[in-house]
Protein backbone atom coordinates (compact mmCIF):
# COMPACT_ATOMS: atom_id res chain seq x y z
CA UNK A 1 0.00 0.00 0.00
CA UNK A 2 1.55 3.65 -1.32
CA UNK A 3 0.69 7.11 -0.37
CA UNK A 4 -2.32 6.99 -2.45
CA UNK A 5 -4.03 3.99 -0.64
CA UNK A 6 -3.48 5.52 2.90
CA UNK A 7 -6.19 7.63 4.43
CA UNK A 8 -6.09 11.22 3.78
CA UNK A 9 -6.54 14.05 6.53
CA UNK A 10 -10.41 14.90 6.26
CA UNK A 11 -11.31 11.63 5.10
CA UNK A 12 -14.43 9.70 7.21
CA UNK A 13 -13.31 7.46 9.96
CA UNK A 14 -15.23 4.84 8.31
CA UNK A 15 -13.02 4.87 4.65
CA UNK A 16 -9.65 5.36 6.87
CA UNK A 17 -11.08 2.19 9.30
CA UNK A 18 -11.58 -0.04 5.97
CA UNK A 19 -8.43 1.35 4.72
CA UNK A 20 -6.41 -0.09 8.05
CA UNK A 21 -8.23 -3.00 8.22
CA UNK A 22 -7.54 -3.89 4.50
CA UNK A 23 -3.76 -3.06 5.37
CA UNK A 24 -3.66 -5.32 8.63
CA UNK A 25 -4.71 -8.16 5.90
CA UNK A 26 -1.98 -7.03 3.64
CA UNK A 27 0.73 -7.08 6.44
CA UNK A 28 -0.58 -9.96 8.01
CA UNK A 29 -0.27 -11.95 4.74
CA UNK A 30 3.19 -10.90 4.35
CA UNK A 31 4.63 -11.00 7.87
CA UNK A 32 2.97 -15.06 7.79
CA UNK A 33 5.41 -15.29 5.03
CA UNK A 34 8.31 -13.68 6.16
CA UNK A 35 7.78 -16.30 9.32
CA UNK A 36 7.83 -19.06 6.98
CA UNK A 37 10.99 -17.98 5.00
CA UNK A 38 13.09 -16.84 7.72
CA UNK A 39 11.58 -18.95 11.01
CA UNK A 40 11.31 -15.91 13.08
CA UNK A 41 8.61 -16.02 16.24
CA UNK A 42 5.54 -14.52 15.96
CA UNK A 43 6.05 -11.90 18.78
CA UNK A 44 9.58 -10.46 16.79
CA UNK A 45 7.59 -10.27 13.27
CA UNK A 46 4.63 -8.50 15.09
CA UNK A 47 6.58 -6.29 17.03
CA UNK A 48 9.03 -5.50 13.40
CA UNK A 49 6.00 -5.09 11.34
CA UNK A 50 4.25 -2.48 13.90
CA UNK A 51 7.52 -0.50 14.78
CA UNK A 52 9.00 -0.38 11.18
CA UNK A 53 6.24 -1.05 8.46
CA UNK A 54 2.84 0.82 9.32
CA UNK A 55 3.17 4.17 8.06
CA UNK A 56 6.55 4.07 7.30
CA UNK A 57 8.14 5.70 4.73
CA UNK A 58 10.18 3.60 2.04
CA UNK A 59 11.99 5.68 -0.73
CA UNK A 60 9.01 8.14 -1.33
CA UNK A 61 6.34 5.77 -0.79
CA UNK A 62 4.16 6.33 2.24
CA UNK A 63 2.60 2.83 3.61
CA UNK A 64 -0.82 2.68 5.22
CA UNK A 65 -1.38 2.60 9.21
CA UNK A 66 -2.85 -1.00 9.78
CA UNK A 67 -5.46 -1.80 12.20
CA UNK A 68 -2.91 -3.10 14.94
CA UNK A 69 -5.63 -5.40 16.80
CA UNK A 70 -6.86 -7.03 13.87
CA UNK A 71 -3.25 -7.60 12.59
CA UNK A 72 -2.46 -8.83 15.89
CA UNK A 73 -5.27 -11.48 15.53
CA UNK A 74 -5.11 -12.36 12.16
CA UNK A 75 -1.32 -13.21 12.68
CA UNK A 76 -1.56 -15.22 16.08
CA UNK A 77 -4.75 -17.00 15.09
CA UNK A 78 -2.96 -17.94 11.81
CA UNK A 79 -0.45 -19.51 13.84
CA UNK A 80 -2.59 -21.11 16.85
CA UNK A 81 -4.99 -22.45 14.24
CA UNK A 82 -2.28 -23.20 11.59
CA UNK A 83 -3.25 -27.16 11.52
CA UNK A 84 -7.07 -26.54 11.03
CA UNK A 85 -6.67 -24.25 8.60
CA UNK A 86 -3.97 -25.95 6.25
CA UNK A 87 -6.47 -29.16 6.18
CA UNK A 88 -9.28 -26.95 5.42
CA UNK A 89 -7.24 -25.41 2.93
CA UNK A 90 -5.87 -29.30 1.80
CA UNK A 91 -9.69 -29.75 1.12
CA UNK A 92 -9.91 -26.70 -1.13
CA UNK A 93 -6.95 -27.70 -3.00
CA UNK A 94 -7.38 -30.30 -5.99
CA UNK A 95 -5.66 -33.72 -4.68
CA UNK A 96 -2.46 -33.38 -6.42
CA UNK A 97 -1.62 -30.20 -4.92
CA UNK A 98 -1.90 -30.26 -1.30
CA UNK A 99 -0.68 -26.72 0.87
CA UNK A 100 3.26 -27.75 1.09
CA UNK A 101 3.02 -27.50 -2.76
CA UNK A 102 1.87 -24.10 -3.39
CA UNK A 103 3.57 -20.67 -3.70
CA UNK A 104 4.80 -19.45 -0.34
CA UNK A 105 2.56 -16.01 -0.75
CA UNK A 106 -0.66 -17.90 -1.43
CA UNK A 107 -0.07 -20.13 1.76
CA UNK A 108 0.44 -17.66 3.83
CA UNK A 109 -2.68 -15.64 2.21
CA UNK A 110 -4.54 -18.77 2.95
CA UNK A 111 -3.35 -18.97 6.27
CA UNK A 112 -4.52 -15.18 6.96
CA UNK A 113 -7.82 -15.70 5.21
CA UNK A 114 -8.76 -19.02 7.43
CA UNK A 115 -7.75 -17.41 10.15
CA UNK A 116 -10.37 -14.48 9.69
CA UNK A 117 -13.26 -17.69 8.75
CA UNK A 118 -12.57 -19.81 11.97
CA UNK A 119 -12.17 -17.05 14.16
CA UNK A 120 -13.81 -13.94 13.17
CA UNK A 121 -17.42 -12.51 12.97
CA UNK A 122 -16.49 -11.00 9.44
CA UNK A 123 -19.08 -11.75 6.77
CA UNK A 124 -17.14 -14.10 4.41
CA UNK A 125 -17.77 -12.61 1.42
CA UNK A 126 -16.04 -9.80 2.76
CA UNK A 127 -13.21 -11.80 3.38
CA UNK A 128 -12.80 -13.48 -0.13
CA UNK A 129 -13.07 -10.13 -1.71
CA UNK A 130 -10.30 -8.45 0.39
CA UNK A 131 -7.76 -11.59 -0.10
CA UNK A 132 -8.71 -11.70 -3.78
CA UNK A 133 -7.72 -7.97 -4.17
CA UNK A 134 -4.46 -8.53 -2.10
CA UNK A 135 -3.81 -11.60 -4.31
CA UNK A 136 -4.23 -9.37 -7.13
CA UNK A 137 -1.80 -6.76 -5.51
CA UNK A 138 0.43 -9.98 -5.36
CA UNK A 139 -0.08 -11.19 -8.85
CA UNK A 140 -1.27 -8.77 -10.82
CA UNK A 141 -0.65 -10.42 -14.36
CA UNK A 142 -1.59 -14.21 -13.33
CA UNK A 143 -4.74 -16.21 -12.95
CA UNK A 144 -3.92 -16.26 -8.92
CA UNK A 145 -6.93 -14.13 -8.06
CA UNK A 146 -9.67 -16.83 -9.74
CA UNK A 147 -7.59 -19.82 -8.12
CA UNK A 148 -7.71 -17.76 -4.76
CA UNK A 149 -11.09 -16.83 -5.35
CA UNK A 150 -12.27 -20.80 -5.41
CA UNK A 151 -10.32 -22.38 -2.79
CA UNK A 152 -11.45 -19.46 -0.33
CA UNK A 153 -15.27 -20.33 -1.15
CA UNK A 154 -14.53 -23.61 -0.52
CA UNK A 155 -13.33 -22.59 2.84
CA UNK A 156 -15.66 -20.42 3.59
CA UNK A 157 -18.13 -23.12 2.48
CA UNK A 158 -16.53 -25.42 5.37
CA UNK A 159 -15.74 -22.87 8.11
CA UNK A 160 -18.91 -20.92 8.10
CA UNK A 161 -22.05 -23.34 6.06
CA UNK A 162 -24.75 -20.85 7.71
CA UNK A 163 -23.13 -17.86 5.61
CA UNK A 164 -24.46 -19.86 2.43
Amino acid sequence: MTSKDAPKPGQKPGKNKTQARSAARLYAVQALFQMEQSDQSTNKVIVEFEDHRFGATYEGDEYAEGDTKLFRKLVNDAVNYQAKIDQMTDRALVAKWPIARIDPTLRALFRAAGAEFVESDTPVKVVINEYVDIARAFFPEGREASFVNAVLDHMAREAKPEAF
